[in-house]
């Protein structure tokens, strides 16, 4: 089986343990027929480790950086919708706090990520 850079990128791996989480709470979204935050969150949260993976394929630093800074983005707008779906009480506090912590984590990592390639 072919093996791309991104698989071995630590940023790649936690976005993508992430995005399992955050699927997992769409899923429950959308038994409660919330097709749209479904939705906006499945996005959101595709977007961090596309992004990640498809600026691994880019032929320059700046490239990669540039969709780094997008697979960030998108990060804090998983947070964002997070902390949205608990003010509906559509989540909990503590699933809340909980992935509020690991895509401030993540966050960080491809911040540090992209330093250290530009």
């Amino acid at each position: 089986m072919s093996k791309f850079r991104f698989q071995d990128l630590d940023i790649w791996e936690e976005s993508i343990e992430i995005g399992n989480i955050l699927f997992d709470i769409a899923d429950k979204l959308e038994e409660n027929k919330l097709y749209r935050f479904s939705e906006q969150l499945r996005g959101a949260a595709m977007s961090v480790s596309n992004n990640i993976a498809e600026g691994s394929g880019s032929t320059s630093k700046n490239e990669f950086s540039h969709f780094l800074n997008i697979a960030r983005r998108s990060a804090f707008e998983n947070a964002n919708i997070l902390l949205i779906l608990n003010k509906r009480n559509l989540i909990s506090i503590q699933v809340l706090e909980s992935l509020l912590d690991r895509i401030d984590v993540l966050c960080r990592k491809i911040m540090n990520f992209r330093k250290a390639i530009c």
